[in-house]
């Protein structure tokens, strides 16, 4: 989808590539070491959390990176100056860890000397992470991580897939301002917001409050407030926002989070005219957790399986071939085009040099990509900027795309029944 005087538009036509089976995959999923490049190999390194508190995300976004590399190396690898040159991955499990997760992309751009990385997911480990792109001249592509604070360093090496976490924010509250225009909510209505302590939670309220600020009479924050990752009791801050008699909650939440809160907040007997949890809403566990009570929550996505361009059914074919199950909520997509456009890089380069690399990243355009608008680039401080879409449960277990109407998939219920 395109932004064109204030419309979305969708756009992006792919020719899907064939897909057959073969991904070479060096070291284990943990910390052992790394199997020495192969010769004529292009060796690159994938960290990524399989354990831990983010393990169902980053084995998805895994999966996702795996496909690709599956289908490059069935084509015979990437053409490097007339010769093809398959991809080998080196893999390590970061366990949820950032400190972790550091040590690790270090391992991998200097002990194993990797061409590229991709890794990075969630803000914790993409921040831990992003240190060591300039440091080892590296080319880093985060497939998870949106937080605006990675890319205002000024690294050079540094790439993210994901759109600004600001903008789930903003977009959200697009959506919202559209409703109130419609007549499905009021204007003037309260707003609690609760969200992690992270610099994706304070991305996150920006997007919030800085769309609040331009559009005067519309909605008010009466509540703000932060909680830390991993917590098991928000009983107490779920009795604040209670206390605090506001018409929306909107929450900014990791995926174990998400479904810890909102399983406290519906034994709090609470009911808002909208609940949303920033990013996540509609994963499978969460339906699988808490059933019906996840129905009406509202997600801002950076990718839905509702986009109507057939590429995206060809990934959704490919991936469920590969996986045996259908991608879950966003995960997959961002890190299967983070490993597409890094390997387009690569053949543009000419070379397996690292920086030719990261010079042909800063100014490649991945035409075709699964995203929101059908197409994928960074900007000059390494991260991308396509649109997200607003994703709402609806009964009968259904998702479906109500933000942007020119994209939508079904109709919004709001306020909550």
């Amino acid at each position: 989808m395109k932004r064109t005087g204030g419309r979305w538009k969708v756009a992006g036509v792919f020719a899907a590539a064939n897909v057959a089976s073969l991904a070479l995959i060096a070291g284990l999923a943990g910390t052992r070491p790394a199997a020495a490049q192969n010769a004529g190999t292009i060796k690159i390194g994938v960290v990524m959390p399989i354990t831990g508190r983010e393990a169902k995300p980053g084995q998805y976004q895994k999966e996702g990176i795996e496909l690709a590399i599956k289908q490059i190396n069935d084509r015979g690898g990437l053409s490097i100056k007339g010769k093809k040159m398959p991809i080998q991955e080196v893999f390590y499990d970061d366990a949820s860890d950032q400190a972790k997760s550091a040590g690790l992309a270090e391992r991998a751009m200097s002990s194993d000397n990797v061409t590229a990385i991709l890794g990075g997911y969630s803000t914790a480990l993409g921040e831990a992470e992003s240190v060591m792109a300039d440091r080892y001249q590296t080319p880093w592509i985060t497939t998870g991580a949106g937080a605006t604070s990675i890319f205002s360093h000024g690294y050079k090496y540094a790439f993210g897939s994901l759109s600004p976490v600001a903008l789930i924010g903003t977009t959200t509250m697009e959506f919202l301002g559209s409703l109130a225009d419609a007549g499905n909510l009021k204007k003037g209505l309260k707003i609690a917001l609760v969200v992690e302590n992270t610099d994706h939670g304070v991305d996150y309220v920006n997007g919030v409050q800085g769309w609040i600020a331009k559009h005067s009479g519309y909605f008010t924050v009466v509540f703000n407030e932060k909680f830390e990752l991993g917590g098991t009791d928000f009983s107490a801050l779920l009795l604040k926002v209670k206390l605090a008699k506001a018409d929306i909650f909107l929450s900014d939440a990791h995926l174990q989070d998400y479904i810890t809160m909102h399983r406290q907040y519906l034994q709090s007997g609470m009911h808002h005219q909208i609940v949303s949890y920033g990013a996540r809403g509609p994963e499978a566990d969460a339906r699988k957790a808490l059933g019906d009570g996840v129905n009406y929550i509202l997600a801002g996505i950076w990718w839905s399986d509702k986009l109507p361009y057939p590429q995206v059914k060809q990934f959704i074919e490919d991936y469920k071939a590969f996986t045996g199950h259908p991608p879950d909520s966003w995960y997959a997509a961002p890190a299967y085009d983070g490993m597409r456009i890094l390997a387009q890089a690569i053949e543009k380069a000419g070379s397996t040099d690292k920086k030719a690399i990261r010079d042909a990243l800063a100014k490649a355009e991945l035409k075709g990509s699964v995203l929101p608008g059908g197409k994928l680039d960074f900007g000059p401080n390494g991260q991308c900027a396509y649109p997200f879409v607003i994703v709402q449960n609806q009964p009968g277990n259904k998702v479906e795309i109500v933000f942007p109407k020119d994209a939508a998939t079904g109709k919004p219920i709001a306020p909550n029944p």
